[in-house]
């Protein structure tokens, strides 16, 4: 199915509407919200409700975090030795202690890798990571999380139903509609620092100038306008999308979505203080209010507490074991603006946010109706370089699922002694996306379809990761 905003809106009121709703709504908001009119019920064998990702971008590296390996050739070893988790057997390294302790949630995927060549770069491989698609498909692909929303909606009424938080950098520019329409799109919160208490949501609030009455007095003229026109015409069947918009723009929900103060100190120190975990709870907090498809993205802002951390993702190319900054010259092999992987700003801060999401979600009963998914575009070579860094590595990594019933405690799939290639149970981002689908109870064999009609088969042949169903 496709939807377009047909040209035939009473072209005759375009320029009403520009005076009436221009900067306070714009098209794209309500379309937003036409979207979730259009969506079609599951199949019934759904086990999520909604999808929360943990798009942690860069290339995390798995023999450090995931996968430890201390058999690995002690001149390219990582000083972070394994440690025991909460499931005997399961060993995760030591910059995951708090993660470890909820391991029984958790299925972690040790066999990820890309079957096709490409997609090593940070740009092709979020996108690859984002859609479940090669970014070489002759047709580009749009978002898993636009798929999802388009054919199911979104139970919040007052929010878009696909949401990325903070969405800068690679993610930025990685995400795509492809062959959907633009009203697809993922909204993006935008924000440098979400634990900023000045940070809030600006695109989802009015103009100062245009709040309160005058807001009220412009939906009365909307709806004046519309009064002269058939009901057969599709202003009719756009008016309550621009009602939803208006709701939007006035709903005190949607302020608190978005506030972290009326959350409680405890729930704070749960996730962590800073940036990370102020993003991994507003994460939760728009899956609590029934957001369906929510990727949450995290690159810590450069602060006087890290000076020379202009560029805190994962991409460790240099010193990746330092236990300050990597550096701000780019001098060696382009890992310049990073801390080492140890520091809080990266792991210890991760680590705790993580385990604090986990732990939120079950104690609110979230976690069983919600699959959580923390990924990342690629891994790390086995083998560190002159620089003391690890590079881009497409061949082996690890992703980890937890929620809407995947069985917890378990590892998928095996890498060799120096986590370099995957020796059983591989899988790629197309399974990946695949098991997300799987698990909405979206029916991967009906194609979409593009505005010429041309069916669109998005799940490219992918069955999901076995195990996790």
């Amino acid at each position: 199915m496709s939807f377009t905003v047909s040209p035939n809106i009473a072209v005759t009121r375009r320029r009403a509407l520009q005076i009436g709703t221009t900067g306070i709504l714009g098209l794209s908001l309500p379309q937003w919200l036409a979207l979730q009119a259009q969506a079609a019920a599951g199949n019934g064998r759904a086990a999520a409700k909604n999808v929360l990702v943990i798009l942690e971008q860069g290339g995390l590296s798995h023999i450090d975090t995931w996968d430890p390996k201390p058999e690995a050739p002690v001149d390219h070893r990582s000083p972070h030795r394994p440690i025991d988790t909460n499931v005997p057997g399961i060993q995760f390294t030591s910059l995951l202690p708090r993660t470890s302790q909820i391991a029984h949630h958790l299925s972690v995927i040790r066999s990820m890798w890309h079957a096709k060549s490409g997609a090593n770069g940070h740009p092709d491989g979020t996108q690859y990571v984002l859609s479940g698609s090669h970014p070489s498909s002759p047709l580009e692909m749009p978002d898993i999380g636009c798929i999802a929303t388009r054919l199911l909606g979104s139970d919040c009424r007052e929010l878009p139903p696909y949401i990325m938080v903070p969405g800068n950098h690679e993610q930025h520019a990685a995400t795509r509609t492809g062959f959907l329409p633009a009203a697809s799109r993922v909204f993006k919160t935008g924000g440098r620092d979400l634990s900023d208490p000045q940070w809030q949501v600006a695109d989802l609030r009015p103009l100062p100038s245009h709040a309160g009455r005058r807001l009220e007095q412009r939906k009365q003229i909307l709806t004046a306008l519309d009064a002269g026109f058939s009901r057969g015409n599709e202003v009719a069947g756009m008016e309550r999308f621009y009602s939803q918009a208006f709701d939007t723009l006035t709903s005190s929900r949607v302020d608190q979505v978005f506030n972290l103060a009326n959350e409680s100190v405890e729930t704070r120190d749960l996730y962590g203080q800073g940036h990370r975990g102020a993003c991994y709870l507003v994460g939760r907090k728009l899956i609590e209010a029934g957001v369906r498809f929510v990727t949450v993205d995290v690159r810590w802002p450069l602060t006087p507490e890290v000076p020379g951390g202009n560029n805190l993702n994962w991409d460790h190319h240099d010193l990746i074991y330092t236990s300050a900054s990597c550096g701000t010259i780019r001098d060696k092999a382009g890992g310049e603006g990073r801390y080492g992987i140890g520091h809080w700003v990266m792991m210890g801060s991760t680590d705790h946010a993580f385990a604090g999401l986990i732990r939120d979600l079950d104690q609110r009963g979230l976690l069983a109706e919600t699959l959580v998914c923390f990924v990342t575009e690629f891994g790390r070579t086995p083998r560190l370089n002159k620089f003391q860094g690890r590079d881009h590595w497409t061949s082996a990594y690890s992703i980890v699922l937890a929620g809407a019933g995947v069985p917890g405690g378990q590892i998928i799939g095996q890498t060799d002694e120096e986590g370099g290639h995957v020796l059983d149970a591989p899988y790629t981002p197309e399974n990946y996306a695949a098991t997300i689908y799987e698990k909405l109870g979206v029916d991967r064999s009906s194609p979409l379809h593009t505005n010429t009609n041309r069916p669109v088969f998005f799940s490219h042949g992918a069955e999901p990761i076995r195990g996790v169903l």
